[in-house]
């Protein structure tokens, strides 16, 4: 799971307009964030397999960012500094359901990796093994939660414009990810593919960050 993780940023803007949108598009990806830092750092470790089918990576030690009782903690920690940000209870509350969906989606693509409990069971459904119908559902999740967030902005009388501008550099991304991962990426160590991953998911925060601040220049936003 890469872009559809973004969907749900986009489904809790949509539910929730006061939480920012780089807030949201950064906690949905927050768990990866740490796993490209403790991934650096030699702490969690990663292969890159080219013979697996779909994703060639091997994700064979993250429970410090991917297991359950650790993304409940990364969540509520999310939650409790937006509060402490002083936004609102409900978006606070938003930011941490969007860091926590991150381990629900990744439930669904990732080959039994995810750890209910420390050192216990690993679970993941496997969706990855089948590319099609991964990116499918990835890029539907993206396109669903989107119109969510246009349709929200239209009966605030804001323009879908930005939205829609953000939807296609997740698009883009997605399809430059793929490539990448058809052609073959592994060529470097795993420090560096941490550090190319950081790297992305910095820059999609950005944008999401440009959105927001785009607000000021949407002739709707006076009324919102």
């Amino acid at each position: 799971m890469f872009v559809g993780h973004y969907a749900a940023a986009l489904a809790a803007k949509a539910a929730e307009p006061r939480a920012p949108l780089w807030a949201l598009v950064g906690g949905c990806q927050l768990l990866d964030l740490g796993w490209s830092g403790l991934v650096m750092a030699g702490i969690e470790k990663v292969r890159i397999d080219p013979a697996l089918p779909g994703s060639n990576l091997d994700l064979y030690y993250m429970p410090f960012t991917h297991g359950l009782p650790a993304a409940l903690a990364w969540s509520a920690g999310a939650a409790v500094i937006a509060k402490v940000a002083r936004l609102p209870w409900a978006a606070s509350a938003m930011i941490g359901a969007s860091v926590f969906s991150h381990w629900l989606l990744d439930f669904l693509v990732h080959r039994p990796d995810l750890e209910l409990l420390p050192h216990g069971q690993k679970v993941g459904l496997a969706l990855w093994n089948y590319p099609l119908p991964e990116m499918a559902l990835e890029l539907g999740l993206v396109g669903v939660a989107g119109a969510a967030l246009v349709a929200s902005r239209k009966d605030q009388g804001r323009s879908a414009w930005p939205i829609l501008a953000f939807m296609a550099v997740l698009t883009a991304v997605q399809m430059i990810a793929s490539f990448l991962s058809q052609v073959g990426n592994g060529g470097g160590d795993a420090s560096s593919f941490g550090l190319q991953a950081l790297a992305v998911y910095l820059a999609v925060t950005a944008v999401a960050w440009l959105v927001d601040r785009g607000r000021a220049f949407d002739p709707g936003h006076a009324a919102s």
